[in-house]
């Protein structure tokens, strides 16, 4: 299986143009649990433009009803990122400190259950929660400190590439 970088660039751009906006050519989720990892996957897709269109386990958007888990939802995105094999993005957990502009920061409000997906569009100090800035839809934001959320849990995901 070849393999391809993950364009990070292209992530943020597409971040930066639809933060406050909905992408027509998405369902918009606000109505119904909310936006957020469903903006996120539509910024991943742009930065690695491959779906994964295995039924339950891959990652794909077709249409509002026909759509994977992980296109979504905060765990099933978290799952097929770390767990995929196969064909689209794949990466792994990691700290603050290791994280790059396009990564995934995931947040735990009740601190068991992950349910709000962010996308890191600048790092100033990435030693600050103040200081590594995100995007994010249901409460629409760009370049906003993550320290900036009340949480009880934060975990990162670091996009390593794309299988094609």
């Amino acid at each position: 299986m070849k393999q391809k970088q993950y364009n990070r660039q292209k992530a943020i751009e597409y971040a930066k143009q639809w933060a406050f906006l909905r992408n027509p050519r998405y369902y918009n989720f606000d109505s119904v649990g909310g936006d957020c990892t469903s903006f996120i996957s539509q910024c991943i897709y742009a930065g690695s433009n491959t779906m994964n269109y295995t039924k339950t386990m891959g990652w794909y958007y077709i249409n509002g009803n026909n759509k994977s888990p992980s296109w979504s939802g905060v765990e099933f995105l978290h799952k097929f990122l770390i767990e995929n094999q196969s064909v689209g993005p794949y990466g792994i957990e990691t700290n603050q400190t290791n994280i790059e502009i396009g990564d995934i920061a995931q947040l735990s409000f009740d601190g068991k259950k992950f349910g709000h997906s962010l996308i890191i569009v600048n790092i100033e100090d990435n030693t600050s929660l103040y200081g590594i800035k995100i995007a994010s839809h249901t409460l629409d934001s760009y370049n906003k400190p993550i320290a900036e959320y009340n949480f009880e849990k934060i975990r990162f995901i670091h996009i390593q590439g794309v299988r094609v």
